[in-house]
Protein backbone atom coordinates (compact mmCIF):
# COMPACT_ATOMS: atom_id res chain seq x y z
CA UNK A 1 0.00 0.00 0.00
CA UNK A 2 1.14 3.84 -0.57
CA UNK A 3 1.34 6.25 2.35
CA UNK A 4 1.02 9.58 3.15
CA UNK A 5 3.11 10.81 6.08
CA UNK A 6 1.84 14.14 7.65
CA UNK A 7 4.22 15.83 10.03
CA UNK A 8 2.10 17.67 12.50
CA UNK A 9 -0.90 17.61 14.23
CA UNK A 10 -2.02 21.01 15.91
CA UNK A 11 -5.40 22.60 15.59
CA UNK A 12 -5.58 23.09 11.89
CA UNK A 13 -5.11 18.99 11.07
CA UNK A 14 -8.23 17.71 12.77
CA UNK A 15 -10.96 17.91 9.11
CA UNK A 16 -7.53 17.18 7.23
CA UNK A 17 -7.11 13.90 8.91
CA UNK A 18 -10.61 13.11 9.36
CA UNK A 19 -10.39 13.37 5.24
CA UNK A 20 -7.27 11.36 4.50
CA UNK A 21 -8.56 8.81 6.96
CA UNK A 22 -12.62 8.40 5.49
CA UNK A 23 -9.99 7.29 2.21
CA UNK A 24 -8.08 4.81 3.43
CA UNK A 25 -9.42 2.28 2.03
CA UNK A 26 -10.90 3.01 -1.28
CA UNK A 27 -7.34 4.97 -2.26
CA UNK A 28 -5.23 1.94 -0.56
CA UNK A 29 -3.03 4.00 1.26
CA UNK A 30 -2.10 4.20 5.25
CA UNK A 31 -1.68 7.56 7.01
CA UNK A 32 1.40 8.17 9.35
CA UNK A 33 1.28 11.15 11.40
CA UNK A 34 4.35 12.31 13.38
CA UNK A 35 4.16 14.89 16.33
CA UNK A 36 6.06 16.06 19.12
CA UNK A 37 2.74 14.85 21.31
CA UNK A 38 1.33 11.61 20.46
CA UNK A 39 -1.49 12.27 22.52
CA UNK A 40 -2.36 14.86 20.49
CA UNK A 41 -2.31 12.50 17.42
CA UNK A 42 -4.38 9.79 19.55
CA UNK A 43 -7.08 11.68 20.03
CA UNK A 44 -7.37 12.11 16.07
CA UNK A 45 -7.01 8.88 14.79
CA UNK A 46 -9.13 7.07 17.11
CA UNK A 47 -8.03 3.72 16.44
CA UNK A 48 -8.06 3.56 13.04
CA UNK A 49 -6.25 0.63 11.97
CA UNK A 50 -4.79 2.43 9.01
CA UNK A 51 -3.86 5.03 10.54
CA UNK A 52 -0.04 5.53 12.46
CA UNK A 53 1.14 7.75 15.15
CA UNK A 54 4.82 8.44 15.88
CA UNK A 55 6.43 10.99 18.76
CA UNK A 56 9.18 12.89 16.67
CA UNK A 57 11.53 15.40 17.52
CA UNK A 58 11.48 16.75 14.07
CA UNK A 59 15.74 17.19 14.83
CA UNK A 60 16.26 13.72 14.73
CA UNK A 61 17.84 13.98 11.23
CA UNK A 62 18.11 9.84 11.45
CA UNK A 63 14.44 9.28 12.25
CA UNK A 64 12.71 12.28 10.38
CA UNK A 65 14.43 10.56 7.37
CA UNK A 66 13.43 7.36 7.74
CA UNK A 67 9.85 8.38 8.15
CA UNK A 68 9.91 10.09 4.92
CA UNK A 69 11.97 7.25 3.09
CA UNK A 70 8.83 5.26 3.76
CA UNK A 71 6.30 7.63 2.47
CA UNK A 72 4.87 8.24 -1.18
CA UNK A 73 3.62 12.24 -0.32
CA UNK A 74 4.55 13.83 2.62
CA UNK A 75 2.41 16.62 4.08
CA UNK A 76 3.81 19.43 6.36
CA UNK A 77 1.56 21.44 8.99
CA UNK A 78 4.29 22.71 10.70
CA UNK A 79 5.36 25.85 11.42
CA UNK A 80 6.56 27.51 8.22
CA UNK A 81 10.49 27.48 9.38
CA UNK A 82 10.57 24.03 9.45
CA UNK A 83 9.59 23.43 6.09
CA UNK A 84 13.21 23.62 4.25
CA UNK A 85 13.93 21.33 6.31
CA UNK A 86 11.64 18.64 5.27
CA UNK A 87 11.54 19.95 1.51
CA UNK A 88 16.00 19.22 1.71
CA UNK A 89 15.02 15.89 2.89
CA UNK A 90 12.06 15.18 0.23
CA UNK A 91 14.43 16.54 -2.58
CA UNK A 92 17.06 13.89 -1.49
CA UNK A 93 14.37 11.25 -1.18
CA UNK A 94 12.31 11.71 -4.39
CA UNK A 95 9.10 12.53 -2.39
CA UNK A 96 6.48 14.86 -3.18
CA UNK A 97 5.82 17.54 -0.35
CA UNK A 98 2.25 19.39 0.50
CA UNK A 99 2.36 22.83 2.79
CA UNK A 100 -0.08 25.02 3.52
CA UNK A 101 2.28 27.81 4.12
CA UNK A 102 3.76 30.97 1.99
CA UNK A 103 6.76 29.81 -0.06
CA UNK A 104 10.24 30.76 1.58
CA UNK A 105 12.86 31.67 -0.32
CA UNK A 106 14.67 28.33 0.58
CA UNK A 107 11.55 26.98 -1.50
CA UNK A 108 11.71 28.73 -4.38
CA UNK A 109 15.63 28.30 -5.10
CA UNK A 110 15.46 24.63 -4.81
CA UNK A 111 12.49 24.59 -7.64
CA UNK A 112 15.15 23.90 -10.58
CA UNK A 113 15.75 20.63 -8.60
CA UNK A 114 12.56 19.68 -7.52
CA UNK A 115 11.12 20.06 -11.26
CA UNK A 116 14.23 17.78 -12.27
CA UNK A 117 12.99 15.32 -10.38
CA UNK A 118 9.50 15.50 -11.55
CA UNK A 119 8.18 15.82 -8.24
CA UNK A 120 5.60 18.34 -6.96
CA UNK A 121 6.26 20.88 -3.88
CA UNK A 122 2.67 22.32 -3.69
CA UNK A 123 2.22 25.28 -1.39
CA UNK A 124 -0.33 27.88 -0.03
CA UNK A 125 -2.67 25.48 0.05
CA UNK A 126 -4.85 26.06 2.69
CA UNK A 127 -7.09 28.67 3.56
CA UNK A 128 -5.32 31.65 2.81
CA UNK A 129 -2.92 31.37 1.35
CA UNK A 130 -4.97 28.77 -0.41
CA UNK A 131 -8.79 28.51 -1.23
CA UNK A 132 -8.00 32.62 -1.82
CA UNK A 133 -6.01 31.68 -4.81
CA UNK A 134 -8.21 28.56 -6.41
CA UNK A 135 -10.91 30.87 -6.00
CA UNK A 136 -10.14 33.73 -7.44
CA UNK A 137 -7.77 32.31 -10.51
CA UNK A 138 -11.16 30.65 -11.29
CA UNK A 139 -13.08 34.02 -11.84
CA UNK A 140 -9.81 36.13 -13.41
CA UNK A 141 -9.51 32.63 -15.87
CA UNK A 142 -13.52 32.87 -16.95
CA UNK A 143 -12.97 36.38 -16.98
CA UNK A 144 -10.06 36.63 -19.55
CA UNK A 145 -11.65 33.35 -21.80
CA UNK A 146 -14.37 35.52 -22.58
CA UNK A 147 -11.74 38.24 -23.99
CA UNK A 148 -11.96 40.11 -20.28
CA UNK A 149 -9.34 42.36 -19.06
CA UNK A 150 -8.78 42.03 -15.27
CA UNK A 151 -8.00 45.69 -13.81
CA UNK A 152 -9.63 45.87 -10.39
CA UNK A 153 -9.07 43.01 -7.82
CA UNK A 154 -9.61 43.15 -4.36
CA UNK A 155 -9.24 39.77 -1.63
CA UNK A 156 -10.64 39.68 2.01
CA UNK A 157 -10.96 37.11 4.66
CA UNK A 158 -11.19 36.47 7.95
CA UNK A 159 -11.26 34.19 10.86
CA UNK A 160 -14.59 35.25 12.89
CA UNK A 161 -16.72 34.01 15.61
CA UNK A 162 -20.06 32.62 14.55
CA UNK A 163 -23.14 34.95 15.00
CA UNK A 164 -24.45 32.51 17.38
CA UNK A 165 -21.19 32.50 19.79
CA UNK A 166 -20.58 36.01 19.37
CA UNK A 167 -20.62 36.85 22.78
CA UNK A 168 -18.07 39.75 23.74
CA UNK A 169 -17.96 43.25 22.97
CA UNK A 170 -14.72 42.58 20.56
CA UNK A 171 -16.87 40.15 18.41
CA UNK A 172 -13.99 38.34 18.00
CA UNK A 173 -12.38 34.71 19.29
CA UNK A 174 -9.24 32.90 18.15
CA UNK A 175 -9.45 29.83 15.57
CA UNK A 176 -6.01 30.05 14.80
CA UNK A 177 -2.33 30.86 16.35
CA UNK A 178 -3.41 34.10 18.80
CA UNK A 179 0.36 34.74 18.07
CA UNK A 180 -0.42 36.15 14.33
CA UNK A 181 -3.33 37.94 15.53
CA UNK A 182 -1.24 40.21 18.25
CA UNK A 183 1.67 41.36 15.74
CA UNK A 184 -0.78 41.06 12.54
CA UNK A 185 0.69 43.73 10.42
CA UNK A 186 4.07 44.42 12.13
CA UNK A 187 7.24 44.27 10.01
CA UNK A 188 7.17 46.36 7.18
CA UNK A 189 4.62 49.13 5.79
CA UNK A 190 1.51 47.62 4.37
CA UNK A 191 1.18 47.93 0.15
CA UNK A 192 -1.08 48.35 -2.82
CA UNK A 193 -1.92 49.79 -5.75
CA UNK A 194 -5.16 51.88 -5.81
CA UNK A 195 -6.53 53.75 -8.67
CA UNK A 196 -2.94 53.04 -10.64
CA UNK A 197 -1.32 55.19 -7.24
CA UNK A 198 1.11 53.36 -4.89
CA UNK A 199 -0.04 53.17 -1.29
CA UNK A 200 2.16 53.19 1.67
CA UNK A 201 0.46 52.27 5.19
CA UNK A 202 2.72 52.48 8.14
CA UNK A 203 2.36 50.03 10.84
CA UNK A 204 0.85 52.42 13.23
CA UNK A 205 -1.76 53.38 10.55
CA UNK A 206 -2.79 50.09 9.35
CA UNK A 207 -6.19 49.59 11.65
CA UNK A 208 -6.88 52.97 11.12
CA UNK A 209 -7.74 52.79 7.40
CA UNK A 210 -10.61 50.32 6.80
CA UNK A 211 -13.19 49.41 4.14
CA UNK A 212 -16.67 48.07 4.88
CA UNK A 213 -18.13 45.36 3.18
CA UNK A 214 -21.74 43.72 3.35
CA UNK A 215 -21.98 40.08 3.50
CA UNK A 216 -26.03 38.44 2.64
CA UNK A 217 -27.09 37.10 5.63
CA UNK A 218 -23.83 37.78 7.93
CA UNK A 219 -23.83 41.24 8.29
CA UNK A 220 -21.20 43.93 7.77
CA UNK A 221 -17.70 43.94 7.95
CA UNK A 222 -14.28 45.84 7.86
CA UNK A 223 -11.21 45.06 6.64
CA UNK A 224 -7.64 46.49 6.94
CA UNK A 225 -4.75 46.11 4.72
CA UNK A 226 -2.26 43.51 4.50
CA UNK A 227 1.34 43.82 4.63
CA UNK A 228 1.99 43.39 1.11
CA UNK A 229 -0.83 43.35 -1.49
CA UNK A 230 1.57 43.27 -4.44
CA UNK A 231 3.19 40.02 -4.27
CA UNK A 232 0.67 38.10 -6.52
CA UNK A 233 0.47 40.73 -9.08
CA UNK A 234 3.11 39.09 -11.61
CA UNK A 235 0.77 35.33 -10.22
CA UNK A 236 -2.33 36.05 -10.99
CA UNK A 237 -1.95 38.23 -14.30
CA UNK A 238 -2.79 41.39 -13.03
CA UNK A 239 -0.08 43.82 -14.39
CA UNK A 240 -2.21 45.79 -16.03
CA UNK A 241 -4.62 45.89 -13.13
CA UNK A 242 -4.94 49.71 -11.77
CA UNK A 243 -6.10 48.51 -8.10
CA UNK A 244 -5.03 45.14 -6.12
CA UNK A 245 -5.32 45.19 -2.60
CA UNK A 246 -5.68 42.21 -0.38
CA UNK A 247 -7.33 42.66 3.40
CA UNK A 248 -7.90 41.05 6.67
CA UNK A 249 -11.71 41.14 7.52
CA UNK A 250 -13.26 41.64 11.49
CA UNK A 251 -16.39 42.93 12.53
CA UNK A 252 -17.35 46.41 12.71
CA UNK A 253 -15.37 48.54 15.84
CA UNK A 254 -12.64 45.72 15.87
CA UNK A 255 -9.87 47.58 14.14
CA UNK A 256 -10.58 51.13 16.20
CA UNK A 257 -10.06 49.52 19.45
CA UNK A 258 -7.14 47.60 18.03
CA UNK A 259 -5.33 50.29 16.80
CA UNK A 260 -5.73 52.04 20.19
CA UNK A 261 -3.31 49.19 21.81
CA UNK A 262 -1.33 49.86 18.68
CA UNK A 263 -1.05 53.48 19.85
CA UNK A 264 0.24 52.88 23.17
CA UNK A 265 2.24 50.20 22.16
CA UNK A 266 1.34 46.70 23.78
CA UNK A 267 1.65 44.92 20.71
CA UNK A 268 5.36 45.54 20.36
CA UNK A 269 7.54 42.12 20.45
CA UNK A 270 10.59 44.32 19.78
CA UNK A 271 11.87 44.13 23.73
CA UNK A 272 11.06 42.58 27.08
CA UNK A 273 9.85 43.67 29.99
CA UNK A 274 12.00 43.73 33.17
CA UNK A 275 10.34 41.80 35.97
CA UNK A 276 6.97 40.69 33.95
CA UNK A 277 6.58 37.56 35.46
CA UNK A 278 5.50 39.46 38.72
CA UNK A 279 3.43 42.22 37.21
CA UNK A 280 -0.24 42.21 37.53
CA UNK A 281 -2.43 43.53 34.34
CA UNK A 282 -3.09 47.06 36.20
CA UNK A 283 0.90 47.31 36.51
CA UNK A 284 1.34 46.07 32.61
CA UNK A 285 -0.85 48.48 31.14
CA UNK A 286 0.59 51.06 33.68
CA UNK A 287 3.89 51.41 32.44
CA UNK A 288 2.89 52.54 28.98
CA UNK A 289 1.21 55.32 30.69
CA UNK A 290 2.59 58.69 31.77
CA UNK A 291 3.19 59.53 35.31
CA UNK A 292 0.89 61.20 37.76
CA UNK A 293 0.83 61.34 41.54
CA UNK A 294 -3.22 60.96 41.69
CA UNK A 295 -4.65 60.22 38.54
CA UNK A 296 -5.92 56.17 38.51
CA UNK A 297 -4.70 53.84 35.74
CA UNK A 298 -8.11 54.54 33.83
CA UNK A 299 -8.22 58.07 34.08
CA UNK A 300 -4.48 57.93 32.14
CA UNK A 301 -5.62 55.47 29.75
CA UNK A 302 -8.41 57.11 28.86
CA UNK A 303 -6.93 60.96 28.68
CA UNK A 304 -3.97 59.35 26.71
CA UNK A 305 -5.77 57.54 23.62
CA UNK A 306 -8.69 60.22 23.90
CA UNK A 307 -11.61 58.11 25.40
CA UNK A 308 -14.47 59.58 25.92
CA UNK A 309 -16.62 59.27 29.22
CA UNK A 310 -19.94 57.79 26.49
CA UNK A 311 -17.08 56.32 24.07
CA UNK A 312 -18.56 52.30 24.00
CA UNK A 313 -14.78 51.10 23.12
CA UNK A 314 -14.00 51.66 26.90
CA UNK A 315 -16.36 48.87 27.53
CA UNK A 316 -13.88 46.06 25.43
CA UNK A 317 -11.05 47.13 27.22
CA UNK A 318 -12.72 46.56 30.63
CA UNK A 319 -13.97 43.28 29.42
CA UNK A 320 -10.26 42.49 29.17
CA UNK A 321 -9.66 43.20 32.52
CA UNK A 322 -7.19 45.21 31.83
CA UNK A 323 -6.81 46.99 35.02
CA UNK A 324 -6.91 43.83 37.50
CA UNK A 325 -4.76 44.18 40.41
CA UNK A 326 -4.98 40.41 41.06
CA UNK A 327 -4.20 38.94 37.96
CA UNK A 328 -0.76 38.57 37.49
CA UNK A 329 1.51 38.25 33.85
CA UNK A 330 3.37 34.86 34.88
CA UNK A 331 5.73 35.34 31.98
CA UNK A 332 9.46 35.66 32.79
CA UNK A 333 11.21 38.57 30.22
CA UNK A 334 8.20 38.76 28.02
CA UNK A 335 7.89 41.10 25.07
CA UNK A 336 4.38 43.77 25.25
CA UNK A 337 3.10 41.30 22.39
CA UNK A 338 3.47 37.89 24.37
CA UNK A 339 1.69 39.15 27.42
CA UNK A 340 -1.10 40.62 25.24
CA UNK A 341 -1.46 37.26 23.59
CA UNK A 342 -1.86 35.85 26.89
CA UNK A 343 -4.45 38.14 28.29
CA UNK A 344 -6.22 37.96 25.02
CA UNK A 345 -6.41 34.20 25.36
CA UNK A 346 -7.99 34.06 28.29
CA UNK A 347 -10.72 35.94 26.76
CA UNK A 348 -11.02 35.10 23.25
CA UNK A 349 -10.41 31.65 23.49
CA UNK A 350 -13.09 29.13 21.62
CA UNK A 351 -15.82 27.49 24.37
CA UNK A 352 -15.98 23.83 23.84
CA UNK A 353 -19.67 24.42 21.84
CA UNK A 354 -18.57 27.73 20.39
CA UNK A 355 -18.59 27.93 16.52
CA UNK A 356 -16.08 29.77 14.57
CA UNK A 357 -16.82 31.45 11.18
CA UNK A 358 -14.55 31.79 7.76
CA UNK A 359 -15.44 34.70 5.54
CA UNK A 360 -13.96 35.21 2.20
CA UNK A 361 -14.26 38.38 0.08
CA UNK A 362 -12.87 39.07 -3.38
CA UNK A 363 -14.09 41.34 -5.91
CA UNK A 364 -13.18 41.55 -9.71
CA UNK A 365 -13.42 44.75 -12.03
CA UNK A 366 -12.55 44.04 -15.65
CA UNK A 367 -12.92 45.95 -18.91
CA UNK A 368 -14.54 43.80 -22.20
CA UNK A 369 -14.04 44.81 -25.80
CA UNK A 370 -16.85 46.84 -27.11
CA UNK A 371 -18.27 47.64 -23.57
CA UNK A 372 -17.75 51.01 -22.61
CA UNK A 373 -18.31 50.58 -18.79
CA UNK A 374 -16.38 48.76 -16.18
CA UNK A 375 -17.96 45.28 -15.01
CA UNK A 376 -17.62 43.48 -11.59
CA UNK A 377 -18.23 40.25 -10.04
CA UNK A 378 -18.34 39.79 -6.43
CA UNK A 379 -18.02 36.40 -5.21
CA UNK A 380 -18.40 35.70 -0.94
CA UNK A 381 -18.06 32.60 0.82
CA UNK A 382 -19.15 31.47 4.45
CA UNK A 383 -17.95 28.55 6.59
CA UNK A 384 -19.32 27.71 9.79
CA UNK A 385 -17.53 25.49 11.98
CA UNK A 386 -19.10 22.86 14.06
CA UNK A 387 -17.77 23.47 17.18
CA UNK A 388 -14.04 24.48 19.23
CA UNK A 389 -12.30 21.02 17.72
CA UNK A 390 -14.24 20.78 14.08
CA UNK A 391 -13.59 24.48 13.29
CA UNK A 392 -14.40 26.20 10.22
CA UNK A 393 -10.76 27.47 10.08
CA UNK A 394 -9.35 23.87 10.67
CA UNK A 395 -12.13 23.12 7.66
CA UNK A 396 -10.77 24.92 5.00
CA UNK A 397 -6.88 24.97 5.55
CA UNK A 398 -7.24 21.14 6.14
CA UNK A 399 -9.46 19.93 3.39
CA UNK A 400 -7.76 21.39 0.52
CA UNK A 401 -4.51 20.04 1.71
CA UNK A 402 -5.65 17.02 2.33
CA UNK A 403 -7.60 16.74 -1.51
CA UNK A 404 -4.07 18.01 -3.05
CA UNK A 405 -1.90 15.53 -1.29
CA UNK A 406 -4.22 12.37 -2.22
CA UNK A 407 -4.56 13.88 -5.77
CA UNK A 408 -1.03 13.92 -6.00
CA UNK A 409 -1.21 10.38 -4.84
CA UNK A 410 -3.13 8.94 -7.06
CA UNK A 411 -1.42 10.92 -9.70
CA UNK A 412 -3.97 13.24 -10.64
CA UNK A 413 -1.87 16.78 -10.34
CA UNK A 414 0.98 16.04 -12.20
CA UNK A 415 2.52 19.33 -13.15
CA UNK A 416 6.12 19.76 -11.09
CA UNK A 417 7.69 22.46 -9.33
CA UNK A 418 7.59 24.14 -6.36
CA UNK A 419 3.95 25.90 -6.62
CA UNK A 420 1.15 27.35 -5.39
CA UNK A 421 -2.43 25.91 -6.68
CA UNK A 422 -3.24 28.78 -9.60
CA UNK A 423 -3.53 26.65 -12.64
CA UNK A 424 -6.18 24.97 -13.64
CA UNK A 425 -5.69 21.18 -13.44
CA UNK A 426 -5.50 21.79 -9.70
CA UNK A 427 -8.04 24.17 -8.22
CA UNK A 428 -10.65 23.20 -10.79
CA UNK A 429 -11.02 19.85 -9.16
CA UNK A 430 -9.99 20.95 -5.57
CA UNK A 431 -12.51 23.77 -5.73
CA UNK A 432 -15.20 21.21 -7.18
CA UNK A 433 -14.64 18.53 -4.09
CA UNK A 434 -14.65 21.49 -1.81
CA UNK A 435 -18.35 22.34 -2.34
CA UNK A 436 -19.38 18.78 -1.23
CA UNK A 437 -17.96 20.28 2.06
CA UNK A 438 -20.29 23.41 2.13
CA UNK A 439 -16.85 25.65 0.99
CA UNK A 440 -19.24 27.58 -2.09
CA UNK A 441 -18.37 30.29 -3.60
CA UNK A 442 -21.78 33.05 -4.52
CA UNK A 443 -20.53 35.14 -7.65
CA UNK A 444 -22.61 37.68 -8.36
CA UNK A 445 -22.64 40.53 -11.28
CA UNK A 446 -22.74 44.09 -9.24
CA UNK A 447 -22.41 47.35 -10.94
CA UNK A 448 -19.09 48.25 -10.56
CA UNK A 449 -18.37 50.13 -7.09
CA UNK A 450 -14.78 52.02 -8.39
CA UNK A 451 -12.30 50.88 -5.60
CA UNK A 452 -11.84 51.80 -2.10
Amino acid sequence: MKNILLFGSGRSTSSLIKYLLDRTEKNHFKLHIADQSIESIQQKIEHNPNAFATALDIHNDHHRKELIKNADVVISMLPAFLHPIIAADCLELNKHLVTASYISKELKAIDAEVKAKGLIFMNECGLDPGIDHMSAMKVLDEIRSKGGNPVHFESFCGGLVAPESDNNVWNYKFSWNPRNVVVAGQGGAAKFLQQGTYKYIPYQRVFKRTEFLEVDGFGRFEAYANRDSLSYREVYGLQNAHTIYRGTMRRVGYSRAWNMLVQLGVTDDTYTIEDSENMTYREFINSFLYYHPTDSVEVKFRLTLNIEQDDTVWDKFLELDFFSDTKKVGLKNATPAQIMEKILSEKWALQPEDKDMIVMYHKFGYTMPNVDETLQIDATMVCLGEDSLHTGMAKTVGLPVGIIALKILNGEIKTPGVQMPIIKEVYEPVLKELETFGIVFNEREVPYTGGM
